[in-house]
């Protein structure tokens, strides 16, 4: 009696259900000087879903392999859930023999452990030592420890489904912290997935998303279970997580805390999703309102600056002032032009209609990059949609060419202006580069113009070299547009 308090009490203590479910095992087999013992998990359509057996060694356990599923007298049990004891199990009608390397079994008792009126699983003890069978009072403390076994174990699945709740809520709140840092799409389903296998404690995880996989690993053919991870009225993807063949299905609870988090990770994706579209709606508002600015005041404003200087010409007698001003007026037209490209692009930029990277923002960069080795800056001036209306492809040609002429530039030129324009119309983009340096003539800028040539002949286009008045060098580079 002492033995079967101590049992009881050390039940009480345990909150992780594994360790509780071998502590119940361990205590039976002690209880009752039983030399195997066991826990049958009953599952869904009454099999044994889980088998937790005490004195054999691993070793052993590996070698008869497969695990019961409730056939034979452990069926019994399930079939009519009461205390079982058979002096030789092998007599009983619904025996059904034991595996290959399986140790020989005589004696066997069984009770069921019931957790709030429902059957959880059932005891199975063997093999009394010293050849006895096994009694009514075995019988007795064994019914005992399973009614403090089914408190213990429901005590322990309340604290684990509180736990596995906790770490739900963990994931997704690590998951909604990473949409609102600026993680995007797919390295958020990916994320998804990640913590949806750890913390289900599955084998391999899929997120579908619009009809591709996102992120998953398939483990085979075990247990699985898929969720909808809805956006608005309908479904966008799914979340199916897998277990390897043997391990335990996903019970009832599992499944309905993983819907829950596929939902709220789906309304996490959403709200990022509209989060980022509010900014991207205000930047766009931004560039509207710079636009105007740009527009409105500084045109105009050096428009009538140029104006002004143009008439202040007539007022000056002395002619190198006045060629002075003139050229002041012209660089004026040339800021202007700048600043009309510069609102083009702010009211297009960003709006997806060119399809990849900002040619704009590409001459801009190889422009800057060629102040270095120029050493001054080139004046740049883009007319026409750029972004928009020149593809992919040929504006990587654009860039390339307009980097081969700088370079050219900075080489052999010995320049202290150059100009670098392109004009998209709506046949054609055209790149002119000019510069004011000692003009073609080297065998090294004579190979870079073939490289420009075969650019544009490979497109369509052609390939012009000027002189321009006063000396230097301009290119003309240009190719249709596609249809």
């Amino acid at each position: 009696m002492r033995g079967l308090l101590d049992a009881v009490m050390s039940l009480g203590h345990g909150l992780e259900l594994p360790q509780v479910l071998h502590g119940i095992v361990e205590a039976a087999v002690t209880l009752t000087d039983a030399e195997y013992g066991a826990l049958g998990i009953v599952g869904d359509g009454g099999t044994l879903s889980e088998f937790l057996p005490v004195g054999m060694s691993e070793e052993l356990t590996a070698r008869i392999g497969r695990t019961p599923c409730g056939r034979g007298i452990l069926g019994e049990l399930i079939r009519n859930p009461a205390p079982l004891r058979l002096t030789d199990l092998n007599r009983h009608p619904r025996s059904y023999g034991f595996p290959a390397h399986h140790p020989p079994m005589r004696t066997f008792l069984g009770v069921p452990v019931r957790v709030r009126e429902e059957v959880f699983g059932n005891l199975y003890l063997t093999e009394k030592r010293g050849g006895a069978a096994f009694d009514a009072d075995d019988e007795a403390v064994l019914t005992t420890l399973s009614i403090a076994a089914g408190v213990a174990i429901d005590n322990a699945r309340m604290y684990h489904e509180s736990r596995r709740r906790e770490r739900w809520l963990q994931a997704l709140g690590e998951i909604t912290r990473s949409l609102l840092s600026g993680t995007d799409a797919d390295e958020a389903l990916k994320l998804i997935a990640e913590r949806a296998r750890e913390v289900a404690d599955a084998d391999g995880a899929v997120v579908v998303h619009d009809g591709e996989d996102a992120a998953g690993t398939a483990p085979g053919d075990g247990p699985s279970v898929v969720v909808p991870l809805p956006s608005g009225p309908g479904a966008c993807g799914a979340l199916r997580l897998h277990r390897r063949p043997g391990r335990p299905p996903f019970d009832d609870t599992e499944v309905k805390l993983i819907s829950g988090f596929a939902d709220q990770a789906a309304i996490a994706l959403e709200l990022a999703q509209r989060r980022a579209e509010s900014e991207e709606l205000a930047v766009l508002h931004d560039r509207d309102r710079i636009a105007r600015d740009l527009h409105d005041l500084a045109i105009q404003r050096l428009f009538a600056t140029g104006m002004t200087l143009q008439s202040a010409t007539r007022l000056i007698d002395r002619p190198e002032a006045a060629e002075r001003v003139g050229r002041a007026v012209d660089d004026l037209d040339t800021t202007i032009q700048i600043i009309r490209s510069t609102i083009f692009g702010l009211r297009t930029a960003g709006d997806g209609r060119g399809g990849g990277p900002s040619l704009r923002r590409g001459m801009a960069e190889a422009v800057q990059a060629a102040t270095r080795t120029l050493g001054f800056a080139p004046a740049l001036r883009i007319e026409g949609p750029a972004d928009t209306d020149v593809p992919g492809e040929l504006a990587e040609q654009v860039l390339a060419v307009a980097v081969e002429a700088l370079s050219n530039a900075a080489r052999h030129a010995r320049a202290r202006r150059v100009d670098v324009a392109l004009t998209v119309d709506a046949s054609s983009a055209t790149l002119t580069v000019t510069d004011d340096g000692v003009g073609v003539g080297s065998a090294p800028r004579r190979g870079g113009l073939a490289n420009m040539r075969c650019r544009a002949e490979l497109h369509g286009g052609h390939l012009a070299v000027e002189t321009p008045e006063g000396g230097g060098t301009r290119i003309v580079w240009s190719v249709p547009l596609p249809d």
